[in-house]
């Protein structure tokens, strides 16, 4: 999932708008793309080895853009600190997305990950003292009773592959929540150290362990996709970032949610998979929760001006 920096200012001209919506429109597909042949790899290789290959060519990539300037500037940030946390749950997030999306529907753990921005509110009024009103404490309480229907619980209780998904969409909330407060760090540091904490992260499935298989020599076929994975996934997250420089978050929200539609999508054409009615009723009351959220956030900020 990406990792968006900051909402841009509300006074926008329409046009920069407009190419702020159509980016994050090509953000969502091109994700849901690179989710779906993520999916179709690890049919046969690890997950750790294609995030792996993932963060080896998005770091490759993304180095290039780095300044010593921005180097610097991080030594001398003093919120270390909060760029560990933040790389820290980064990494076992994206590591849980992948690992769930392999044995479960692409729509079912989008669905989950939907309500990150919902958490991000709860989160920022219970930890960072951020003012929310009772109306979007009553969207987060409905996001939350979305996500109860997406997961689907029964007498047997929860599945083990929804306890990762929703533990995974928590710690991309708490990923989110962190960097909104690195806002001054450039977008660039923000990606190329999320990538470097992925590598670690994904290493370490490659040592000898009963819990992880082994890794192994992926085929043409497979070790170009994971090329193109990592290359697609840098050009999707340039792209969401551009959009929430040119657009408001609020303009961009609803083209974000979008992403169920082209999961869904790519599930049934790819893979035959077609969302239950409760993964469907649950993403809707998510997408509404989320959207009343920004909506009266964009509403607050504007009186507040």
């Amino acid at each position: 999932m990406p990792n968006p920096l900051p909402a841009s200012p509300h006074h926008v001209a329409p046009e920069a708008e407009l190419r702020g919506i159509v980016l994050t429109l090509v953000s969502a597909i091109l994700f849901s793309g690179t989710n779906a042949a993520a999916k179709w790899v690890m049919h046969d290789v690890p997950t750790g080895e294609l995030l792996w290959m993932r963060g080896i060519v998005a770091l490759g990539l993304i180095s290039l853009a780095i300044t010593r300037a921005e180097l610097a500037a991080l030594r001398q940030s003093g919120q270390m600190g909060l760029h560990v946390l933040r790389v820290l749950c980064s990494s076992i997030e994206v590591f849980c997305f992948y690992w769930v999306i392999a044995h479960t529907p692409l729509a079912d753990m989008t669905a989950i990950y939907l309500a990150a921005p919902i958490y991000v509110t709860a989160m920022a009024a219970l930890f960072l003292r951020e003012r929310v009103e009772w109306r979007r404490w009553a969207a987060v309480l409905a996001g939350f009773a979305g996500v109860l229907i997406a997961v689907r619980p029964s007498g047997a209780g929860l599945s083990v592959w929804a306890l990762v998904g929703v533990g995974g969409s928590v710690l991309y909330a708490v990923s989110l929540v962190a960097t909104r407060q690195l806002r001054g760090a450039p977008s660039t540091i923000l990606v190329a150290t999320q990538m470097a904490g992925l590598i670690v992260m994904s290493s370490l499935t490659a040592l000898p362990s009963h819990s992880f298989p082994a890794w192994m020599m992926p085929t043409a076929l497979e070790f170009a996709l994971m090329l193109a994975i990592g290359v697609v996934s840098m050009v999707a997250f340039w792209c969401v970032n551009q959009g929430l420089r040119l657009a408001p978050a609020s303009a961009v929200a609803p083209i974000n949610y979008s992403s169920i539609l082209w999961a869904t999508a790519a599930g049934y054409l790819i893979f035959d998979d077609m969302p239950t009615f409760s993964t469907l009723l649950g993403a809707a009351i998510i997408i509404a929760a989320g959207l009343f959220i920004v909506l009266q956030r964009a509403r607050s900020s504007r009186m507040a001006a």
